[in-house]
């Protein structure tokens, strides 16, 4: 039940007449958007893979458009949030893993068989046995934990990509994130995960996996900050390949996979097999910046507090050739959303009556190496994390067809779904549910670093239904271009006036929580609430 009724909670945003229309968006506001899109994802950026040069350079682009827009330096370093991170590559030549059965070891092979991931581990070998737990969760709160009466010390799980129906949605991304996995994994004393694949929920085929494989991964220079590292050793198994980890088990992988889908619970089991590797690791410093300024607020008391912003300016760099093509360019993924943040930051700059709270833009980096600078932001705030009221998040908001319904995801958690059902029946946009709540997409982009400081978020992407022709069109686009040189300038089904009236929307709802009288709270049967910090007193 929430703190307040419906009622009086829709009273905080009316009574400041924050809901008031939003001009229409024009061929203008359109082109406006485009451009900022195809400065961020030409060839020229390479990739704005985090700490490169061409990252500098978009940072550098962003920094003088806010600049221009009346935004304002937060930070004695300007618009730019400087931090030190470790750029960690998997040396494969020295690298390797087998299983082993009866004495007998059978090798893998990397990049066919599996990937052995440079997220966890370090230089060293790994001898453990094996141990299936099912979907790899614990989450006491809700009465479900796949660990309980196993012993893990010493050995390597094996999971299975998912989880129960019966657990919402945003709880189950929570507990599926490798920070909550590794509380528990490394609580037990296991020494390693094998991450099995679910069929029905790939995302990206296993070739560009590979190939997103043989890219660094970053980390924080600073250990007290890599929450989500701490085992010896991670393997993701190809589908095709992946029986070869279940030989003799109780179960074959293919069972495991049917069960999972008829939403049965899933055994848990020792796994006659060993696990050996070896792992040889290349760390180098790196250094890269988020892009941060903010839009003071026009009422002297609100202006104290901040609504964010945020967008990931970072993308993947320059990898494995895909016919012939290296620079991956991110356009959708996230130049978008970076041009989106922008496009607002326009809107609210021109708009005759200045928003009372003050707004800041985050453009941040090394979300595709696992959220890293939104997390830097969140923990290393230029102001008190409890003054910052919420966290509008954009990545890859897939402008690929009309805009005529939303999925704002975090929408049930807090009181923010009252401006945003208000903001969107004025636009005759309608606000649909998760559609593939097993994606885990409400702790995979920045808005978790901001829940997990106690700021209510939301996450949004146009909408589409089960089955429907739009998802038909994303399931594609995934297929196609996510994670991929082709999520380029070239032949993107863009649909330019949706991403302008998305624009117009996002302005509309950033103005009404920032006028509106109250703050944002959780609701109180949120499970994200237990994150929120007492607000700083009057």
């Amino acid at each position: 039940m929430n703190r307040f009724s419906s009622a009086a909670a829709l009273a905080l945003f009316v009574s400041s007449g924050a809901f008031a229309a939003e001009a229409p968006a024009s061929k203008a506001d359109e082109d406006r958007w485009w451009k900022h899109v195809e400065v961020l994802a030409s060839d020229a950026m390479e990739g704005r893979d985090t700490g490169s040069k061409g990252y500098a350079t978009a940072a550098g682009y962003v920094s003088k458009e806010l600049a221009a827009l009346g935004v304002k330096p937060m930070l004695k370093t300007g618009f730019l949030q400087p931090m030190a991170l470790q750029s960690r590559r998997l040396i494969e030549s020295k690298s390797s893993v087998a299983l082993v059965k009866d004495g007998k070891a059978v090798p893998l092979v990397q990049g066919e068989d599996v990937v052995l991931s440079s997220r966890q581990g370090d230089n060293g070998a790994v001898d453990a046995p094996l141990v299936f737990v099912g979907y790899g969760l614990s989450i006491p709160e809700l009465g479900h934990d796949d660990y309980a009466g196993l012993d893990l010390k010493g050995k390597v799980v094996v999971l299975l990509q998912g989880g129960p129906g019966n657990i919402p949605g945003p709880v189950k991304s929570h507990f599926s994130s490798w920070e909550e996995r590794m509380k528990v994994l490394k609580a037990a004393g296991a020494v390693g995960v094998v991450y099995l694949q679910n069929p029905k929920l790939l995302e990206l085929p296993w070739e560009r996996i590979v190939g997103s494989s043989r890219s660094p991964t970053v980390v924080f220079a600073d250990p007290s900050l890599n929450g989500s590292r701490g085992m010896k050793v991670l393997v993701v198994a190809n589908v095709s390949q992946s029986q070869k980890w279940l030989e003799g088990a109780p179960h074959t992988y293919e069972e495991l996979v049917a069960l999972a889908n008829a939403d049965q619970p899933l055994p848990k089991f020792d796994i006659p097999l060993r696990m050996k590797a070896k792992l040889a690791f290349d760390v180098k410093p790196l250094k890269s910046m988020n892009v941060v300024g903010v839009m003071p607020g026009a009422d002297p008391v609100l202006a104290e507090e901040y609504v964010v912003l945020s967008a990931h300016l970072d993308h993947v760099g320059i990898g494995e050739p895909v016919k012939g093509d290296r620079i991956y360019n991110g356009a959708m993924d996230n130049a978008s959303g970076v041009a989106a943040v922008l496009e607002v930051a326009r809107r609210l700059h021109e708009q005759q009556e200045k928003p009372k709270r003050s707004v800041v833009f985050a453009l941040v980096t090394g979300e595709e190496k696992g959220l890293l600078g939104s997390k830097y932001f969140a923990s290393r705030p230029p102001v008190p994390i409890t003054s910052v009221v919420a966290d509008f998040n954009l990545d890859m908001f897939m402008p690929h067809w009309p805009f005529t319904s939303v999925v704002a995801h975090g929408k049930d958690e807090s009181s923010l779904a009252v401006p945003l059902a208000e903001v969107a029946a004025k636009m005759d946009v309608q606000v649909l549910p998760d559609p593939e709540p097993d994606r885990n997409l409400f702790v995979r982009s920045d808005q978790y670093s901001f829940i997990r400081e106690g700021v209510p978020a939301l996450f949004f992407k146009f909408g589409y239904t089960p089955g429907s022709e739009e998802q038909k069109i994303f399931k594609q686009w995934l297929a196609e271009r996510y994670h991929a040189p082709s999520d380029d300038l070239a032949q993107q089904p863009v649909d330019h006036a949706g991403a302008a009236r998305f624009i117009t929307f996002l302005t509309a709802l950033t103005n009404a929580v920032a006028d509106a009288p109250g703050r944002p709270y959780w609701n109180d049967d949120s499970f994200f609430r237990r994150f929120a910090k007492p607000a700083p007193a009057p």
